[in-house]
Order: structure tokens, then sequence, then C-alpha cells
């Protein structure tokens, strides 16, 4: 069997082992989107923690496609320079890193962005946030942005790209049938709703060339009415034909949130089931977020085959040195519990830490 701190060579991209830190918005840039010495503290620990690839918070490749406060910027050849701190820091600690570029599309709730008009694939009945449907000219500036963002990515160092297509944000948007009405060449049926996909990994893989991986976190689980398992598998096998390097597994649009809250049912991975349908569909790295605690749980899924990469978001919020831990012998699973204070923090204040492990340590 494989061992999971055994190096890994992730289509392209050299790890030392299979842990992957998955993307997480940490409140820590600027106002501007710039990189702060709290965000390079963050990447310092995570990468002298143990973890092979880190996956940054989401970066917006325009200002209309911005979600949140304290969300880095990728928008400008400004950002580059902030941005480079982080990839210098992560390979000083022995990882390897990607970061994350997204375009919002309807969030922009976390902003306190109501009054805007946000950009979507479609008019959408009953929809609080105020929005228009995309033009074609904007959904091709759109593609364009990407490939300036990824671009950007190279040359601040890192060592990938990850195309967040996840969450609800503009790719779920425009891939999922509750959000995508268009009845023109960028909607009405699977392969028109992919058309956006498979047209941005062509412009990034042009921008970039084809030495340089592009990942994407793709929502692929979706509520009864949404996207369809045998639809994402379709899409994927197209995007993996277009350039993409390798796929995170996630939810999409419309998809229940409640699956990641504390539970005391034993240990559940979210999207496994779809993890293992989509290595099977794909001959690309297949790693899989949601729900890992105990190493033997991840040791599990690599054995079966059901993913490559192991990746996780919370625990290492807790315990950022956790792998380095377990790759010392303590088996111990993770203190993470699941409560989602770490965020609910994040968005009253822009201070990012385990509120837990906070009161641990306060003696609380």
């Amino acid at each position: 069997m494989a061992s999971l701190f055994e190096p890994y060579n992730a289509n392209g991209i050299e790890l030392r082992n299979r842990f992957m830190r998955s993307a997480t918005w940490d409140a820590s840039a600027t106002d501007d989107g710039d990189v702060t010495d709290a965000s390079v503290a963050i990447y310092d620990a995570l990468a002298r923690g143990g973890v092979g690839l880190i996956v940054t918070g989401y970066a917006y490749i325009s200002d209309i496609g911005r979600a949140a406060t304290g969300q880095y910027g990728i928008a400008e050849d400004r950002h580059v320079e902030g941005l480079r701190r982080l990839a210098t820091v992560a390979h000083e600690g022995g990882a390897r890193i990607a970061v994350q570029i997204a375009h919002a599309g309807l969030n922009l709730r976390l902003l306190g962005r109501t009054e805007s008009v946000a950009l979507a694939p479609s008019l959408l009945e009953g929809e609080r946030q105020t929005h228009r449907a995309l033009t074609v000219d904007e959904i091709k500036q759109t593609i364009d942005d990407f490939a300036s963002a990824a671009v950007r990515a190279r040359e601040a160092g890192f060592d990938a790209v990850q195309l967040h297509w996840a969450h609800g944000y503009l790719g779920s948007q425009f891939l999922s049938p509750l959000t995508n009405r268009r009845d023109d060449d960028w909607g009405g049926s699977p392969e028109k709703r992919r058309r956006f996909h498979i047209e941005t990994l062509r412009a990034v893989r042009k921008a970039v060339g084809d030495d340089f991986p592009v990942w994407a976190k793709l929502g692929v689980q979706e509520s009864e009415d949404g996207l369809s398992l045998a639809e994402a598998l379709d899409a994927i096998r197209a995007m993996a034909a277009a350039g993409l390097s390798g796929v995170e597994v996630s939810a999409g649009q419309g998809a229940s949130a409640a699956r990641t809250e504390r539970t005391d049912e034993d240990e559940k991975l979210y999207f496994r089931e779809e993890a293992a349908a989509i290595k099977r569909a794909v001959d690309i790295p297949v790693a899989l977020v949601g729900g890992f605690r105990a190493l033997e749980t991840a040791e599990e899924v690599i054995a079966r085959g059901d993913a490559d990469l192991i990746s996780m978001s919370r625990p290492l919020i807790r315990e950022p040195d956790l792998i380095a831990r377990w790759q010392r012998g303590d088996r111990a699973p993770s203190k993470c519990i699941r409560c989602n204070k770490c965020m609910a923090t994040a968005y009253q204040t822009r201070s990012f830490e385990c509120q837990e492990e906070k009161l641990a340590r306060e003696g609380g």
C-alpha cells in the first residue's frame, strides 16, 4: 500500500506527501486584496506543519468578481509581489502551493454589497442579490480575466493554479441547471452549460503553456434538481481533454451545507462516492475533501483507490502541524470538532484561528 507520507507526483507537481490543504478564506488580506504579514504567517505554519500541497484562499480575478472582505486579489499586476511572498514561504517550508482564482458571480453578500449589481449567467427570479445576466462580451472578458490571473500566478512563483468552480460561485452557476437558464451558446444543454469551463481552460492553457498545472475545485454534488453526477462526469471528461491537470471534488450550487456542521456520528466523508466515480472516469489526480479527521480513514481512501490526495481545511486551522504530528507517529485524530466557529469569527472580526484551540490555550 502506498504510504500517505511518500512523495507523490500530482501530474507535474512533485509533492512530499499526499496531503493537501484545501483553499480556505482567511480574512487576512487588506481591503485592496494585498497579502499581509498575517497572511504569510498562516502559510508559513502550514508549510512547516507538513502539508504537501497548499491551496490558498480564493483570489478574485476582477473587482466585480470579488466575494469577501479580506480576500486576496489577483486582478492586477500590483498583486503579484505580495502573492510571491506566499509562494516563497511555502517553498521554504518544504510545501508546494497553488493559488485558487475565483469570480463570485452572485455571491457578493460577504462584502455587504447587496446593493451592487452582480453578474451571473442568468437573471434568477426571487434572488435577493441584485444582479443581471452576463452579456456574451462580458463572458468572454471574464474568461480573459481568468487567463490573466493564471499568468500572474505563474509570475508569482506558484506551482499551480486552481480554478474555483464550486460552492455556488460563478463556475458552479454556469454548470448548474439551477442557475444557468440561458438559451444561447452558453446554456440550455449540458454541453452549453460547460462551455464556459472549456473555453476558460483553453484560454488559461494558451496563456500559461502546457507545463503549468491547472487544477479545478469542482462542485459536483447538488440538490436533487441540480447537476447530476452523470452530467458532472461528462463535464470532467471534457475538461480533462481540454487540459485540466487535476480536480478537487466538492459541493456545487444548491448543495446542503448542513453536512459540514458538528456531528456526533461516525466520521463521514462528504463527497467520497463522487470522488471515486470521477477517479474511475478520468486519468488525472483526484483530491477528496470534507470530513477527514482520522489518519486511518485517509489511509483507507487511498488504499481503496477512491482518491489520490487527502484534502483538509478546518483540521489544519486547529492544528497546522497535524500532518507532521501524524508522520511522527502520533496517530490521534484531529482535534477539530467541526463547530465552524473559526469561520464565524473570521466573518465577524477578521481574526483567523480556531476558537476551541484559543479557549484551550487560555485555560477556558
